[in-house]
């Protein structure tokens, strides 16, 4: 007997019939996990989350060194709840480090149009300290495709522009993969990230090839965890209600 006719004569289906008989048998109690029980998290409207860490609360950036030093305090100006790139202060990074997270931030350009292409409301959003998220006025402004808002730089094109007008605010929401390296610094994963932007999905769960280069091709080099950084491009870029979840 050939294999069309041994299926044909039913004795595929007859041996399926004891695994059926035996799942037949089971109880619906037999498939419930009760533990480990999720912890409870609350939210609510414009706050963080319960278990984030609050990096920004509209009032001090007490969270925050210069990057110039990576110990001076922030010279960027506070005000109404938000804080705004002074060009030639230097970046900005969080004292504390990170692995793997979700981050909100909130952000806008301004107001005032000024310049084009890249010169126009740009900023930028490290992760790790390493692994650029773009922060540009991408509205009605074009530019190369890997530069423009919410593009890992250089490196992954977002899957549409969902940028609103110079002097909207916005939101990043950013799910962080770090890349892993063995005991010898040789990579095992490389870093991914999905991205939403004003809740548009931009980057899904993509695969970044290494840090961020202006020229040249990325290179993992091992490391461990890293800060979140805030890029000053010279553009008077705004922040505000910036928290982040450890995973």
């Amino acid at each position: 007997m050939n294999i069309k006719s041994f299926i044909s004569a039913g004795v595929v289906t007859l041996l399926a019939i004891p695994a059926l008989a035996q799942q037949n048998k089971m109880k619906p109690e037999e498939t419930e996990v009760w533990e480990p029980e999720p912890r409870m998290v609350t939210t609510s409207p414009d706050k963080a989350p319960s278990d984030a860490i609050v990096l920004f609360d509209g009032t001090s950036l007490d969270q925050w060194v210069s990057e110039n030093d990576g110990s001076s305090p922030v010279e960027w100006e506070v005000a109404d709840g938000a804080f705004t790139v002074v060009k030639g202060k230097g970046g900005i990074r969080t004292k504390q480090e990170f692995s793997d997270y979700q981050l909100h931030v909130e952000w806008k350009s301004p107001t005032e149009i000024v310049g084009e292409g890249q010169g126009r409301g740009n900023s930028g959003i490290f992760m790790q300290g390493l692994y650029e998220v773009q922060v540009l006025d991408s509205y009605n402004n074009r530019t190369y495709s890997n530069g423009q808002a919410a593009s890992l730089y250089k490196q992954r094109i977002p899957l549409v522009n969902a940028t609103k007008a110079p002097g909207e605010w916005q939101t990043y929401d950013i799910i962080w993969t770090a890349p892993r390296f063995n005991a010898d610094g040789i990579l095992i994963s490389k870093a991914r990230v999905t991205i939403l932007h004003n809740g548009v999905l931009v980057q899904n769960n993509v695969e970044l090839d290494g840090p961020t280069e202006y020229i040249g091709i990325p290179k993992y080099k091992a490391h461990g965890p890293g800060p979140i950084a805030l890029q000053d491009h010279g553009n008077p870029v705004s922040f505000r209600n910036i928290w982040i979840r450890p995973l």
